[in-house]
């Protein structure tokens, strides 16, 4: 439980992506004004909003300031993808998040999130305490990437960096559609 807070805040994984938002909108904590949404409805991308402002919502939790970079495709707005870099400040420190947003054909978006971060402590504690459970990978001797398999699409890159860690937390998604707005009609 203790890494799925950790993950509700800062990042997202696959089953929170829906509901992590809302829950911290009901439960009556305040959202910093999220720049990344603004700037995406701003330049006409309208489509695959509601994923931007899903993932940016849960990045910025907890950070009293950001600012962004964004890229898109002015002669296609709404149906080309969407690229934000957010730049975020933390009392403890600072973090950054990338959000990709492409429109599908069908209606659906794909979106991928990842959050980097510098943790004060060593990867291996990190993995101890945090991702117990999780599957490992380990691609270099300075680098290894945890999976849980109840989320196969998410994931926690973990580098050493002495004298802390690099956390790089990932998630991606295909077919993802707004479950606030109503299905599609059946395409003929």
């Amino acid at each position: 439980m203790i890494l799925r807070q950790f993950l509700a805040g800062p990042l997202l994984c696959a089953v929170g992506l829906a509901s992590h938002a809302e829950q911290a909108a009901s439960a009556g904590a305040a959202l910093p004004q999220d720049k990344l949404t603004a700037a995406a409805s701003s330049v006409g991308f309208k489509r695959c909003l509601p994923a931007v402002t899903r993932l940016s919502r849960l990045m910025l939790q907890g950070s009293p300031s950001h600012d962004l970079l964004l890229d898109w495709d002015p002669k296609r707005p709404d149906s080309g993808a969407l690229f934000g870099f957010l730049g975020m400040e933390y009392p403890n420190g600072g973090a950054a998040a990338s959000i990709t947003t492409v429109p599908e054909s069908d209606g659906s978006c794909t979106v991928a999130a990842e959050r980097i971060s510098l943790a004060p402590f060593t990867c291996e504690s990190i993995a101890q305490q945090e991702l117990k459970g999780y599957q490992v990978s380990r691609l270099l001797p300075v680098y290894a990437v945890y999976v849980d398999p109840r989320e196969p699409t998410s994931s926690v890159s973990l580098i050493d960096s002495p004298p802390g860690c690099l956390v790089i937390r990932r998630f991606v998604e295909y077919a993802w559609r707004d479950p606030g707005a109503g299905r599609p009609p059946p395409q003929r």
